[in-house]
């Protein structure tokens, strides 16, 4: 067995007890492969293949980045654009303590300073907290959210993760779009990659059972933030989504791939850096994107390296735990593929 048979068997390992359909996709050296193990839930259900679907969590944030890139580059919009610049014509923006405005590309790299979570939405979300907290919350919560919201700090100055800021951008990109944010995804970036399984549609075929330390978790809703974590997709769809980034069928869609990856700023007490999104570490000399994400009963981790010529996705149908290392298990195997295994 060799260095990255390892890695794999590592990450199907760490998801257990609770996973029953584990997918680690990798591609290197011009090829692809993609590795399933299990079965799409618990008792007699269908065996887990490169078809299955997943939830993604806040791996749909890569997702809403290409998108912006993609609106971006066509001139449709700005980075620089003001929030208040793209939000439906009867929404009143959040208020701001400076007199430097909340940008779309604060958004896009958490430092916006909004908070983590709208206002409002752990008060509606207590009766589904353990199973769908996010259910509840949508449009009209947005738009009731929003006008509740007070920015104290300057914007940029400071990061901070905020599944708000992604959500409320992927609100944005569908405004400008014309669309709603599903369907502008699937137009401008799933379909010109040949993503045929990806979705934002909660009832998506081929899907696996997701779990909580063993417990059947009803499917993942978040209509009010979609851009945040709404995306589900296959294996073998993630595979060809990290292959384009890599330079692999990006077809139009080469110039909002390496829009993506452009280094924004360094995150404090670290020397890893911030792109649209995606996490970016320099390692072995070899540049590493990468980002993780969970919803109740999933468990998932993308990244790929330009400079290595590679890509890995790791998905497991069991939500995140205590001192869980599925994450870090997949980010292992994506250094094993890049030759490091150190």
């Amino acid at each position: 067995m060799n260095e990255l048979d390892t890695a794999v068997r590592a990450a199907v390992r760490a998801a257990a007890p609770y996973a029953t359909a584990v997918t680690v996709a990798v591609a290197r050296d011009g090829q692809g492969e993609v590795r399933c193990f299990g079965r799409l839930a618990r008792g007699r259900a269908a065996d887990c293949t490169p078809d299955t679907v997943f939830e993604l969590g806040s791996v749909s944030k890569t997702f809403t980045a290409l998108l912006l890139a993609e609106l971006a580059t066509r001139g449709e919009l700005s980075l620089d654009d003001p929030v208040e610049r793209r939000l439906p014509p009867d929404w009143r923006p959040m208020a701001t303590r400076s007199p430097e405005p909340i940008r779309l590309l604060h958004l896009a790299t958490h430092t916006s300073g909004l908070p983590g979570l709208p206002p409002g939405l752990l008060t509606g979300a207590v009766p589904t907290w353990q199973t769908n907290p996010y259910a509840a919350f949508g449009d009209d919560q947005l738009r009731a959210a929003l006008a509740r919201t007070t920015v104290r700090g300057r914007p940029g100055s400071m990061h901070r993760y905020s599944n708000y800021g992604v959500g409320l951008l992927g609100r944005l990109l569908a405004e400008t779009g014309g669309l709603p944010y599903g369907e502008l995804l699937a137009k401008r970036v799933l379909m010109p990659l040949g993503l045929d399984a990806t979705t934002c549609a909660p009832d998506a075929p081929n899907r696996a059972t997701g779990y909580r330390r063993g417990r059947a978790m009803p499917t993942w809703r978040i209509p009010g933030l979609p851009g945040a974590g709404a995306v589900r997709a296959s294996g073998s769809d993630l595979l060809r989504f990290l292959q384009a980034h890599i330079g692999e069928g990006e077809g139009r869609l080469g110039a909002p791939l390496a829009e993506v990856q452009r280094v924004r700023l360094r995150l404090p007490h670290s020397s890893d850096e911030l792109c649209l999104v995606w996490n970016h570490r320099r390692s072995g000399g070899r540049d590493l994107y990468f980002h993780s994400g969970a919803t109740r009963g999933f468990t998932s981790f993308v990244g790929f390296s330009p400079t290595g010529g590679t890509a890995v996705a790791a998905l497991a149908n069991t939500g995140p735990k205590r001192g869980g290392r599925f994450v870090q298990a997949g980010y292992e195997v994506l250094r094993t593929a890049t030759g490091r295994s150190t």
